[in-house]
Formats: structure tokens, sequence, C-alpha cells
């Protein structure tokens, strides 16, 4: 069979960034107290392990511009060229260095999935692919690191937010059975804390949704959800994870955002912890 399909068409303007508008930015400057303006002017993002752009289309539906991605295939990077022309690609994740990067509030990922799914051989965090998240966690302190050294404190100091996406595989990888999700807290647990730790569910598994809280400086939410409820026509289940390092607004984003049980049909049992 021939290919008919021709070249790729270029994009509208609306294709290009998506749908959305008005209504998308006020749920979201209601759960992060930002104004239509200041959302248009100060909430930026850098997308690693960007393949097609998922993450900057779903960042532009609420007005949020990806300045920069990371991504090292090339079909992946021609997409995005034509539907973000405006963003710059930065490469292969490892060989960047965060104080370099031009600062941005928000850093996406869903680092490789391959070693933490079900499907696969189970290297967990330690394989080759899926412990390419200690290289989103590295770029962060970085970037946040380089921000002090600017003089900036607080509030101030980018990237303030983290989202990260996966398999629910994460929740039960690792030895023992879920370690590796607890790595993945702990470790953006010490973004905002360098000594933090968080303990294992024992003698339970993970809960599909589950916040951290440190007083009202650092905030961490999770949330397993599938997309079959979400427009698309067959059940894929992801983590969703959103960190605020300098307060308590991601259990806001997360749970109160995306609360839509009318369209979700979801019962999620919920997991707390505040840490002092």
């Amino acid at each position: 069979m021939s290919n008919v399909m021709g070249p790729p068409r270029e994009p509208s303007e609306t294709g290009r960034v998506g749908r959305g508008g008005a209504a998308e930015r006020a749920s979201f400057r209601a759960c992060t107290e930002k104004s239509d303006v200041e959302l248009a002017t100060t909430l930026t993002m850098g997308s690693l392990f960007d393949g097609i752009g998922g993450f900057p289309l779903g960042a532009a539906r609420y007005g949020i511009q990806t300045i920069w991605a990371s991504e090292i295939e090339a079909f992946p990077m021609e997409v995005t060229r034509r539907r973000f022309p405006s963003m710059a690609h930065m490469g292969d994740i490892t060989k960047l260095n965060g104080k370099l990067l031009f600062p941005v509030d928000i850093i996406c990922g869903g680092s490789p999935c391959q070693d933490l799914s079900v499907a696969g051989a189970r290297a967990g965090l330690s394989g080759a692919r899926s412990g390419l998240f200690m290289e989103q966690i590295r770029i962060i302190k970085e970037m946040r690191t380089a921000e002090r050294e600017r003089g900036r404190t607080g509030t101030d100091i980018r990237p303030r937010y983290m989202a990260w996406e996966n398999v629910p595989g994460a929740f039960s990888s690792g030895a023992p059975k879920g370690e590796d999700f607890r790595i993945v807290l702990e470790e953006i647990l010490r973004i905002h804390c360098g000594g933090g730790s968080v303990p294992r569910p024992f003698p339970y598994t993970w809960h599909d949704a589950g916040e951290i809280r440190v007083g009202g400086s650092f905030s961490l939410a999770w949330r397993c959800l599938d997309a079959q409820y979400w427009g698309v026509a067959q059940r894929r289940r992801r983590i969703y994870l959103i960190a605020d390092f300098a307060g308590d607004t991601a259990p806001k984003i997360l749970f109160g955002l995306l609360n839509a049980p009318k369209k979700t049909n979801q019962r999620q049992k919920k997991e707390e912890l505040t840490l002092r």
C-alpha cells in the first residue's frame, strides 16, 4: 500500500495551540490565585521528554506559554516545530545544564515509562530509561539554585511548579513493592527541603490519589486519571502529579480544577501526608 497522505499541512493558528480560552484560564486562576493579566504575562513552562507536545498543548489551553522543550526524536520534534513554532528545542536532557536554561514557572515531563510499566521487565528507576526521571529532578534543582544566586527568594524562585506524568505501574515498581513511587515523592520533596523523607504506605499499596503538605511552604498531589473519561476512545490510566515548591496550591489544582465527577465517574481513595 502506498502512502497517499502527502506532506503534512501547515496548521492554522488554532491548530497550533489548541482550543480553550477564558473558561480554562478562569478555572486555573481560581486555583493559583493569579489574574488573567498575570497568567498572560508570568506563567511560562519548559517541557522535558516533550514528545509531540502533549503538555504544551494542554498548557496553551490555559494560557500558559511553553518557552522551550527537550526531545531527541526527530519526528516528534517536527510536529512541535509546526504546532509551536516559537518554542525553542534544547536537545538531549542528559546534556542540559539547568543553570543555563531560560527560567520558567513550570517544568513538566512524562519521563520514560518502560521500566516502570507492568508490561516491561520492571527494572524500575534503576533502569536506563525510567531512571531519566532523576535528570528531571537535577534540572529543577539546578534552575532553582541559579535563581537563588540571582537574588530571588520565596515564591519568586523559578520553577515554582513541577508536573509529572507516568504509568500506574509506578505504584508497584521497585523492591519492596512500591518503593519507586516513594522515591519519586521523596526526590520531589527534597527539591524543597533537602533532608525530607517520605514513608512507605506499609502494609498497604499506594492509593490512586494523594497529597503531601509541608506547612504552607510546599505541597504535592497525585491522581490517577483514565483517558476514557476525557474524550479518548480507550481505557488509558496515567498518574498525574503536581508539586508547588512555595505554597499549598498543588491539591487545589489537581483536585479542584480537575474535580469533575460527572465527567470522570471515578471514585478514588486519597492518601494524605503532613510533614513537619
